[in-house]
This record gives C-alpha cells, structure tokens and sequence, in this order.
C-alpha cells in the first residue's frame, strides 16, 4: 500500500479540550499537504476548519453526544444540524452505551435515528466504545447502527480505557452490511498497524497521528 492510498482511509484528528485555533490550523494543514479523506474536530472548531479546507475534498468531521454518548437523543439531534449547518459534512456520534448494556434496544435505535435523520444524507459514523462492551453488545450495536442507516461503525472515542483492536474491527466488519465502513480509531500511531487495521477490514483510520503515520510508510 502506497502512502497516497493511505492518506485516503485516514480521519485526521484533533478532539483534545485544550486544543488551539493554531493547533487547529496545522491539523488542516497536514491534512492538505498528505490529502487525508477527512479532519475530525470538536463543533467548537467546525467553522474554522470547513473555511481552511474549503475547495480541497477533503472533508471536515465533528462529534456529537462526545465522548460519553450519555444525553438525550433530541439534544445529539441538534448537535448534528449545528455542525453541519457550521460546515461539518461527517457525523461521529457516541452510541448510548449505557442503554445499550440496559438491553434498550429501543432507545438505542431511536438515538442513532435521531442523528442520521438530523444529517439528512450526510455520513453519520456510530462510535460503539468497544472496550466497554461485551462481544453481544457488539454485534446488536452493529444491528442497531445498520437498522438506524448509520454509514459506519466505529471502534472508540479514544477517550474510553481501550482503543481499536483487529479482533474488534473484524467482528464489526462480519456483523454489517457490505456497504457499511468500519472505522478504527485509538492507539494506531504507525503504518504498520494502520495497515494491519485496513488488511483486518477498517475502511477509515481514525488517528491524531497521520504525518506520523505517513512518515512510517515505506519507501
């Protein structure tokens, strides 16, 4: 896999609460220099970061219900359309992790729902926050994120106790459809392992690492 075939899967990403408007502007940056498919910032930062990349293709990705996906579904609702209204054109949402472990399918479903309906035909991608739930958990969070018409499921926050593994990712990848992504993200620092996610079936890396990433490619 060339460099320029990585840079495609990789969201790169900012979500650090003390990050800067300087931080900010360098994330694009790199984004633009190595075309990275996406940025992924906090809505605070949407504005700024649309108006950076503005013309480029490369897209700009917020969060929503972040990190702790522990609120209401109509406020998670309103944080899309302020995003996208701001410039956002991907949704990461946080799955409601404790309704979810309840067995509230229901409210789950009506929570992934609330935001896929607010994107209206924007990417929403359903963070599971693997390293909290059992394999069960998993796999309805997968059934429950494709009846919902989420775009993708995704590992972690980075946030949580654990990030992506390639068992996770290829437990995602079995329990969706084919036209669904699994996006890995948490801990993946170097080519090595991206590309180890990506052969595993990740179809997004999700990293605050992506020149590092990239200066790890081989030659």
């Amino acid at each position: 896999m060339t460099s320029e075939e990585i840079a495609r899967y990789i969201d790169h990403t900012n979500l650090r609460p003390l990050a800067t408007k300087k931080d900010i502007e360098l994330l694009c940056a790199e984004a633009l220099r190595y075309r990275f498919a996406a940025v992924c910032v906090n809505p605070f930062r949407v504005q700024l970061a649309a108006l950076l990349l503005k013309g480029s293709g490369i897209k700009v990705a917020s969060v929503v219900g972040f990190p702790l996906g522990a609120t209401f579904p109509e406020v998670k609702a309103l944080e899309a359309k302020n995003a996208l209204e701001n410039g956002a054109e991907e949704i990461d949402m946080v799955i409601n992790i404790g309704a979810l472990k309840d067995g509230g399918d229901d409210l789950v479903l009506k929570d992934i729902e609330a935001v896929t309906s607010a994107a209206s035909g924007a990417t929403v991608k359903v963070i599971l926050e693997c390293c909290y739930l059992t394999e069960e958990e998993k796999i309805r969070a997968c059934r429950l994120s494709s009846e919902a018409r989420a775009n993708f499921v995704k590992t972690s926050t980075g946030f949580g106790s654990g990030g992506a593994t390639l068992e996770d990712i290829k437990l995602l990848r079995a329990n969706v459809p084919a036209n669904m992504g699994v996006k890995a993200a948490g801990g993946i620092r170097d080519f090595k392992t991206a590309h180890a996610f990506i052969k595993a079936g990740a179809t997004r890396i999700g990293t605050s690492s992506g020149p590092q990433i990239m200066s790890t490619c081989p030659a």
